[in-house]
């Protein structure tokens, strides 16, 4: 079950219901955790920054791979009806207005009426167990995506090695791109990592009978050891945990087949993936990226695989405008094909770093781009392949290109982004053998002048 009820069936009774306990309640603080064993950092979704796990909270229980001191001080302050400041992309929606839905509606919908009364009576001090869960092994990738970084790609990191750190970036607070991020990838792959065995300790004891849903990313989830042990285990063991994989589907086709073989034995296996773009626009924003071969490995999983459900998340950046319709359109297509929710898709604002954000974009040309979203928001209004979940988020995306003007609280001037997206992408054709201007038509004559 979750908050969706007869008489609680829209994005917007929903929110209304939350806000009746706390008008800052998510309740991903609580049940929902995003935890990279690699380096030991967790997060209770992707838009607060992720923060360190100590080992030695591990070493007494792995509980504190999720309940750690950060989140319960959030889940106190949410029980106060207090804005954590980490939870910054939420209120800047719900800030808009116009009944804007944030992800927080989102993440705490897919859980009950029973689990809202808990999260508010429970000390915020207990540890409480999971019930939705994104893990990630390791960063090994074979993608080394424009606004991705050595934290999450070894691509990345080959990047690093090879050509040395990007440089003049004014607004790269966090250096994305000037080293090898080293602590995110604490252990080598031939040592014991704590954190890996943590997890396999909690998973096997009761993990697995607290959770509804696993969800493993990465970097690269199919190219970690660790996928495949964890699949076996399914292969092993009778578990109602439904699985749930975020690939960038960017595989061979033998590793496709041995996925398809997998989920046979697996009853509510989910597939997400990520892309946002079309053809040529898609290869240059996801380096590594073939869209022949994306495209192909869904129709082989989603007719070979025993495939529950098919997730597209789509990072919404400064480049992919152009072609998010027709994106959006094969998203059409691909439903039509195989059924409402094959795919479902989500429009995620990307943030960081900033110079890559939509909000890049001058005004003339992010009205367009908003414009051309309107209209295809108004051809498509009445699609009965359309979720209202997929109608908000086109909605949301249109109303944040109109009225925000700033992504978040933290960010630089406009010059300095404007200097790093021009300074960034030049070095970017450069390592990457790529051409902004001849891809990206619509913005070329504006790039040339930065």
């Amino acid at each position: 079950m979750s908050l969706r009820t007869a008489n609680r069936n829209t994005d917007l009774e929903i929110k209304h219901y939350i806000d009746s306990h706390s008008p800052t309640l998510c309740l991903a603080k609580w049940y929902n955790a995003t935890i990279w064993l690699g380096s030991g950092m967790t997060t209770s979704c992707h838009h607060p920054l992720p923060h360190f796990v100590h080992l030695h909270d591990i070493t007494k229980t792995p509980k504190a791979l999720h309940n750690t001191p950060e989140k319960k001080e959030d889940r106190r302050k949410m029980q106060e009806g207090k804005r954590p400041t980490g939870c910054e992309y939420c209120w800047k929606i719900e800030d808009i207005g116009r009944d804007s839905i944030s992800d927080r509606v989102y993440k705490t919908a897919i859980y009950n009426d029973e689990d809202v009364k808990t999260a508010m009576a429970t000390d915020s001090n207990e540890d409480i167990d999971l019930k939705t869960l994104e893990i990630a092994f390791d960063r090994t990738c074979q993608f080394a995506c424009s606004y991705c970084n050595p934290a999450f790609s070894t691509q990345w990191v080959t990047d690093l090695k090879k050509n040395g750190p990007y440089t003049d970036l004014i607004s790269d607070g966090r250096n994305h791109y000037t080293h090898e991020h080293t602590s995110s990838q604490r252990y080598k792959p031939n040592e014991t990592n704590p954190y890996v065995e943590a997890f396999f300790n909690w998973w096997e004891s009761d993990l697995h009978r607290t959770l509804s849903e696993l969800r493993l990313t990465g970097g690269e989830p199919l190219m970690s050891s660790h996928t495949w042990r964890l699949l076996d285990w399914y292969n092993k063991n009778d578990t109602d945990v439904a699985f749930a994989l975020n690939s960038n589907l960017g595989v061979d086709e033998n590793t496709i087949t041995k996925l398809i073989e997998a989920t046979k034995n697996i009853p509510d296996f989910q597939l997400y993936t990520s892309n946002e773009s079309t053809s040529e626009h898609a290869e240059y924003i996801r380096d590594g990226f073939s869209w022949d071969q994306w495209s192909w490995n869904i129709e082989r999983l989603l007719t070979e695989g025993n495939i529950k459900g098919f997730h597209v998340m789509c990072t919404i950046n400064a480049l992919c405008l152009g072609t998010l319709p027709e994106f959006l359109d094969y998203c059409i297509e691909l439903k039509g094909k195989f059924g409402k929710s094959f795919p479902t898709f989500t429009l995620n604002i990307l943030r960081f770093p900033s110079f890559q954000g939509p909000l890049i974009l001058p005004d003339r040309i992010r009205m367009k781009f908003k414009d051309n979203m309107q209209h295809w928001l108004d051809e498509n209004k009445n699609n009965i392949l359309l979720h209202e979940m997929e109608l908000n988020q086109v909605q949301r995306l249109i109303d944040y290109l109109d009225v925000v003007k700033t992504p978040h609280s933290d960010t630089f001037d406009m010059p300095s982004l404007l200097h790093d997206f021009k300074h960034f992408y030049k070095q970017y054709d450069t390592r990457r053998d790529k051409n902004f201007t001849e891809t990206f038509d619509a913005l070329g004559q504006w790039y040339q002048g930065l």
